[in-house]
Protein backbone atom coordinates (compact mmCIF):
# COMPACT_ATOMS: atom_id res chain seq x y z
CA UNK A 1 0.00 0.00 0.00
CA UNK A 2 1.21 3.66 -0.90
CA UNK A 3 0.01 6.94 -0.56
CA UNK A 4 -0.21 8.73 -4.30
CA UNK A 5 0.46 12.17 -3.68
CA UNK A 6 2.30 14.74 -6.64
CA UNK A 7 4.62 17.76 -6.23
CA UNK A 8 1.53 19.82 -5.85
CA UNK A 9 0.27 18.42 -3.22
CA UNK A 10 3.09 19.34 -1.21
CA UNK A 11 3.65 22.53 0.55
CA UNK A 12 7.12 23.75 1.60
CA UNK A 13 6.79 25.81 4.89
CA UNK A 14 10.01 28.08 6.05
CA UNK A 15 9.93 30.06 9.11
CA UNK A 16 12.15 33.37 8.64
CA UNK A 17 13.60 35.80 10.51
CA UNK A 18 16.05 38.19 9.09
CA UNK A 19 17.64 35.25 6.71
CA UNK A 20 18.15 37.73 3.45
CA UNK A 21 21.50 36.11 2.53
CA UNK A 22 20.27 32.68 2.35
CA UNK A 23 16.29 32.47 1.79
CA UNK A 24 16.62 33.08 -1.83
CA UNK A 25 18.79 30.10 -2.59
CA UNK A 26 16.96 27.89 -0.66
CA UNK A 27 13.56 28.95 -2.21
CA UNK A 28 15.12 28.60 -5.78
CA UNK A 29 16.40 24.75 -4.59
CA UNK A 30 12.73 24.05 -4.39
CA UNK A 31 11.70 25.43 -7.49
CA UNK A 32 14.40 23.49 -8.99
CA UNK A 33 12.67 20.11 -7.81
CA UNK A 34 9.52 21.37 -9.28
CA UNK A 35 8.05 22.09 -5.82
CA UNK A 36 6.01 25.35 -6.26
CA UNK A 37 3.42 25.55 -3.23
CA UNK A 38 6.14 27.60 -0.99
CA UNK A 39 4.99 29.56 2.46
CA UNK A 40 7.61 31.72 4.01
CA UNK A 41 6.48 32.56 7.62
CA UNK A 42 8.18 35.62 8.51
CA UNK A 43 8.88 36.88 12.21
CA UNK A 44 8.52 40.34 11.37
CA UNK A 45 12.15 40.58 9.52
CA UNK A 46 14.02 43.86 9.68
CA UNK A 47 16.25 43.14 6.40
CA UNK A 48 14.70 42.09 2.78
CA UNK A 49 13.56 38.31 3.48
CA UNK A 50 9.70 39.06 2.78
CA UNK A 51 10.62 41.13 -0.13
CA UNK A 52 13.74 38.15 -1.93
CA UNK A 53 10.95 35.49 -0.68
CA UNK A 54 8.20 37.31 -2.95
CA UNK A 55 10.24 37.98 -5.44
CA UNK A 56 11.42 34.31 -6.34
CA UNK A 57 7.45 33.70 -5.88
CA UNK A 58 6.33 32.25 -2.22
CA UNK A 59 3.90 33.10 -0.67
CA UNK A 60 5.26 35.29 2.36
CA UNK A 61 2.65 35.69 6.00
CA UNK A 62 3.80 37.46 8.29
CA UNK A 63 3.15 35.95 12.16
CA UNK A 64 1.20 37.24 14.57
CA UNK A 65 3.34 35.87 17.67
CA UNK A 66 6.63 35.96 17.91
CA UNK A 67 8.89 32.90 18.11
CA UNK A 68 9.29 30.05 15.56
CA UNK A 69 6.97 27.67 17.59
CA UNK A 70 4.48 30.55 17.28
CA UNK A 71 5.29 30.80 13.17
CA UNK A 72 5.14 27.12 12.37
CA UNK A 73 1.44 26.68 14.60
CA UNK A 74 0.29 29.53 12.82
CA UNK A 75 1.70 27.78 9.32
CA UNK A 76 -0.17 24.43 9.92
CA UNK A 77 -3.69 26.93 10.38
CA UNK A 78 -2.96 28.62 6.97
CA UNK A 79 -2.07 25.51 4.97
CA UNK A 80 -4.21 22.85 3.43
CA UNK A 81 -2.44 20.00 1.79
CA UNK A 82 -1.88 16.54 2.01
CA UNK A 83 1.76 16.87 2.42
CA UNK A 84 3.35 19.78 4.35
CA UNK A 85 7.60 19.71 4.81
CA UNK A 86 9.60 22.22 7.34
CA UNK A 87 12.61 23.76 6.71
CA UNK A 88 14.50 26.65 8.09
CA UNK A 89 14.82 29.42 6.15
CA UNK A 90 18.96 29.72 6.71
CA UNK A 91 20.86 27.69 4.08
CA UNK A 92 22.10 24.69 6.04
CA UNK A 93 19.56 21.43 4.61
CA UNK A 94 19.64 20.60 1.18
CA UNK A 95 16.33 21.27 -0.73
CA UNK A 96 17.31 18.48 -2.93
CA UNK A 97 16.86 15.92 -0.24
CA UNK A 98 13.65 16.83 0.44
CA UNK A 99 12.85 13.81 -1.32
CA UNK A 100 14.84 11.47 1.39
CA UNK A 101 11.68 12.91 3.73
CA UNK A 102 8.60 12.23 1.28
CA UNK A 103 9.40 8.74 0.05
CA UNK A 104 8.41 7.05 3.87
CA UNK A 105 5.27 8.51 3.30
CA UNK A 106 4.79 7.60 -0.02
CA UNK A 107 5.12 3.69 0.91
CA UNK A 108 2.94 4.43 3.83
CA UNK A 109 5.82 3.31 6.20
CA UNK A 110 5.12 6.93 8.46
CA UNK A 111 2.92 9.94 8.99
CA UNK A 112 5.89 11.78 10.08
CA UNK A 113 9.86 11.52 8.53
CA UNK A 114 12.53 13.68 10.59
CA UNK A 115 15.90 14.53 8.84
CA UNK A 116 18.76 12.93 10.97
CA UNK A 117 21.71 15.68 10.87
CA UNK A 118 24.03 13.78 13.00
CA UNK A 119 24.78 11.07 10.60
CA UNK A 120 26.07 13.46 7.97
CA UNK A 121 27.41 17.24 8.42
CA UNK A 122 29.82 19.39 7.21
CA UNK A 123 32.77 20.27 9.19
CA UNK A 124 31.92 23.46 11.69
CA UNK A 125 28.31 22.84 11.29
CA UNK A 126 27.92 21.94 14.65
CA UNK A 127 30.33 23.99 17.71
CA UNK A 128 31.66 21.10 20.15
CA UNK A 129 29.00 22.96 22.75
CA UNK A 130 26.28 22.52 20.41
CA UNK A 131 27.17 19.07 19.50
CA UNK A 132 27.41 17.45 23.37
CA UNK A 133 24.23 19.23 24.22
CA UNK A 134 22.18 17.85 20.75
CA UNK A 135 23.31 14.21 22.19
CA UNK A 136 22.72 15.04 25.78
CA UNK A 137 18.86 16.12 25.06
CA UNK A 138 18.80 13.06 22.20
CA UNK A 139 19.91 10.78 25.13
CA UNK A 140 17.13 12.37 27.47
CA UNK A 141 14.38 12.17 25.21
CA UNK A 142 14.96 8.22 24.45
CA UNK A 143 15.10 7.73 28.24
CA UNK A 144 12.42 9.34 29.08
CA UNK A 145 10.06 8.32 26.09
CA UNK A 146 11.16 5.09 25.30
CA UNK A 147 11.49 6.43 21.21
CA UNK A 148 14.50 5.93 19.31
CA UNK A 149 15.00 8.63 17.94
CA UNK A 150 18.61 10.22 17.57
CA UNK A 151 17.81 14.03 16.04
CA UNK A 152 14.41 15.22 17.56
CA UNK A 153 15.73 18.78 17.66
CA UNK A 154 16.28 19.14 12.93
CA UNK A 155 14.38 21.50 11.68
CA UNK A 156 13.80 19.60 8.12
CA UNK A 157 10.71 17.37 8.52
CA UNK A 158 7.84 16.32 6.47
CA UNK A 159 4.20 15.50 8.01
CA UNK A 160 0.99 14.06 7.06
CA UNK A 161 -2.03 16.59 6.71
CA UNK A 162 -3.61 14.31 9.25
CA UNK A 163 -0.99 14.85 11.95
CA UNK A 164 -0.10 19.01 11.36
CA UNK A 165 -3.85 19.22 11.83
CA UNK A 166 -4.15 17.31 15.11
CA UNK A 167 -1.21 18.33 16.63
CA UNK A 168 -1.51 20.70 19.62
CA UNK A 169 1.56 22.90 19.48
CA UNK A 170 1.84 25.62 22.68
CA UNK A 171 5.40 26.14 22.91
CA UNK A 172 6.73 29.06 21.40
CA UNK A 173 10.02 28.66 20.49
CA UNK A 174 12.76 26.06 19.50
CA UNK A 175 11.18 23.60 21.63
CA UNK A 176 8.63 22.99 18.88
CA UNK A 177 10.54 20.27 17.38
CA UNK A 178 10.74 18.17 20.36
CA UNK A 179 6.94 19.22 20.82
CA UNK A 180 5.45 18.07 17.46
CA UNK A 181 7.55 14.53 18.16
CA UNK A 182 6.25 14.08 21.43
CA UNK A 183 2.91 15.11 19.89
CA UNK A 184 3.16 12.61 17.14
CA UNK A 185 3.57 9.60 19.09
CA UNK A 186 1.74 10.71 21.90
CA UNK A 187 -1.30 10.94 19.61
CA UNK A 188 -0.57 7.28 17.85
CA UNK A 189 1.11 8.44 14.74
CA UNK A 190 4.12 6.71 12.71
CA UNK A 191 7.48 8.61 13.22
CA UNK A 192 11.29 7.24 11.42
CA UNK A 193 14.61 9.43 10.80
CA UNK A 194 16.25 9.45 7.62
CA UNK A 195 19.65 11.08 7.40
CA UNK A 196 20.19 14.16 5.20
CA UNK A 197 23.44 16.44 5.01
CA UNK A 198 23.69 19.12 7.50
CA UNK A 199 25.55 22.63 6.10
CA UNK A 200 27.10 24.89 8.18
CA UNK A 201 25.27 28.33 8.38
CA UNK A 202 26.87 31.43 6.82
CA UNK A 203 24.89 33.72 9.40
CA UNK A 204 25.34 33.58 13.67
CA UNK A 205 22.72 31.26 14.53
CA UNK A 206 19.46 32.72 16.60
CA UNK A 207 19.93 29.73 18.68
CA UNK A 208 21.70 29.80 22.45
CA UNK A 209 23.23 26.77 23.33
CA UNK A 210 22.88 27.26 27.36
CA UNK A 211 19.36 28.65 27.05
CA UNK A 212 17.51 27.25 24.47
CA UNK A 213 19.05 23.82 25.54
CA UNK A 214 17.51 24.38 29.18
CA UNK A 215 14.53 25.29 27.81
CA UNK A 216 14.46 22.22 25.19
CA UNK A 217 15.35 19.85 28.40
CA UNK A 218 12.60 21.34 30.72
CA UNK A 219 10.45 20.94 27.12
CA UNK A 220 11.12 17.42 27.44
CA UNK A 221 10.03 16.89 31.01
CA UNK A 222 7.09 18.91 31.07
CA UNK A 223 5.76 17.52 27.94
CA UNK A 224 6.31 13.74 29.75
CA UNK A 225 4.29 15.16 32.31
CA UNK A 226 1.51 16.11 29.79
CA UNK A 227 1.70 13.17 27.49
CA UNK A 228 3.19 10.37 29.43
CA UNK A 229 2.50 10.59 33.49
CA UNK A 230 3.65 7.20 34.27
CA UNK A 231 7.31 8.26 33.41
CA UNK A 232 6.88 11.14 34.69
CA UNK A 233 5.79 9.73 38.31
CA UNK A 234 8.70 7.33 38.03
CA UNK A 235 11.40 10.15 38.40
CA UNK A 236 9.41 11.87 40.97
CA UNK A 237 9.53 8.37 42.65
CA UNK A 238 12.95 7.47 42.17
CA UNK A 239 14.29 10.98 43.22
CA UNK A 240 12.39 10.70 46.20
CA UNK A 241 13.94 6.67 47.03
CA UNK A 242 16.91 8.24 46.15
CA UNK A 243 16.45 11.11 48.48
CA UNK A 244 15.25 8.70 51.45
CA UNK A 245 18.71 6.42 50.74
CA UNK A 246 21.19 9.15 51.36
CA UNK A 247 19.27 10.25 54.36
CA UNK A 248 19.08 6.00 55.65
CA UNK A 249 22.77 5.96 54.93
CA UNK A 250 23.45 9.16 57.09
CA UNK A 251 21.57 7.50 60.23
CA UNK A 252 23.20 4.59 59.98
CA UNK A 253 26.51 6.07 60.10
CA UNK A 254 25.44 8.06 63.00
CA UNK A 255 23.54 5.17 64.40
CA UNK A 256 27.17 3.11 64.85
CA UNK A 257 29.13 6.70 66.59
CA UNK A 258 25.76 6.04 68.92
CA UNK A 259 24.32 9.15 67.63
CA UNK A 260 20.40 8.50 66.97
CA UNK A 261 17.90 10.42 64.42
CA UNK A 262 14.37 9.63 65.36
CA UNK A 263 12.74 12.18 63.21
CA UNK A 264 14.81 11.68 60.59
CA UNK A 265 14.20 8.03 60.18
CA UNK A 266 10.47 8.14 60.15
CA UNK A 267 10.96 11.07 57.41
CA UNK A 268 13.71 8.66 55.75
CA UNK A 269 10.90 5.48 56.27
CA UNK A 270 8.34 7.69 54.51
CA UNK A 271 10.28 9.42 51.35
CA UNK A 272 10.59 5.64 50.62
CA UNK A 273 7.82 4.75 50.66
CA UNK A 274 6.26 7.17 49.40
CA UNK A 275 8.70 6.78 46.61
CA UNK A 276 7.78 3.12 46.28
CA UNK A 277 3.61 4.55 45.87
CA UNK A 278 4.29 6.71 43.52
CA UNK A 279 5.96 4.72 41.24
CA UNK A 280 3.56 1.81 41.28
CA UNK A 281 0.58 5.01 40.78
CA UNK A 282 2.96 5.54 37.78
CA UNK A 283 2.63 2.19 36.66
CA UNK A 284 -0.71 1.81 36.31
CA UNK A 285 -0.90 5.48 34.73
CA UNK A 286 1.63 4.49 32.35
CA UNK A 287 -0.35 1.57 31.36
CA UNK A 288 -3.24 3.26 30.40
CA UNK A 289 -1.37 5.55 28.48
CA UNK A 290 -0.48 3.20 26.76
CA UNK A 291 -3.44 1.26 26.08
CA UNK A 292 -4.72 4.61 24.76
CA UNK A 293 -1.99 5.09 22.40
CA UNK A 294 -3.12 1.46 20.99
CA UNK A 295 -6.34 2.26 21.21
CA UNK A 296 -5.76 5.53 19.34
CA UNK A 297 -3.41 3.49 16.41
CA UNK A 298 -6.22 0.72 15.81
CA UNK A 299 -9.34 3.38 15.17
CA UNK A 300 -7.00 5.32 12.71
CA UNK A 301 -5.97 2.06 11.13
CA UNK A 302 -10.13 0.98 11.26
CA UNK A 303 -10.97 4.73 9.33
CA UNK A 304 -8.04 4.04 7.16
CA UNK A 305 -9.47 0.55 5.94
CA UNK A 306 -12.54 2.01 5.78
CA UNK A 307 -12.23 4.14 3.50
CA UNK A 308 -9.94 2.12 1.22
CA UNK A 309 -13.22 -0.16 1.15
CA UNK A 310 -14.86 2.68 0.35
CA UNK A 311 -12.89 3.80 -2.51
CA UNK A 312 -12.69 0.15 -3.58
CA UNK A 313 -16.23 -0.22 -3.51
CA UNK A 314 -16.77 3.01 -5.48
CA UNK A 315 -14.43 2.10 -8.21
CA UNK A 316 -16.34 -1.31 -8.81
CA UNK A 317 -19.50 0.44 -9.15
CA UNK A 318 -18.12 2.67 -11.97
CA UNK A 319 -16.53 -0.27 -13.96
CA UNK A 320 -19.95 -1.86 -13.56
Amino acid sequence: MSREFTKDDVCIVIPTLNEEASIGEVIEGFLKQGFHNILVIDGNSVDKTREIAERMGAKVVIQKGKGKGRAIKEAFEIIDYPIAVLIDGDGTYLPEEVHLLLQPIKEDLADHVVGNRLENFEKGAFTKLNLIGNKIINFMFRIAYGVDLRDILSGYRALTKELYKSVELEKSGFEVETELTVETISKGFRIIEVPITYKKRGGKTKLNPIKDGMKIAIAIYDLLKKYSPGRYFYFVGFFMIFLGILMGLYIVKDWFRHITHYLLAVLTALLIISGLQIILFGTITDLLYRSNVELRKEIKELKEGGISSGNSRKMECKRN
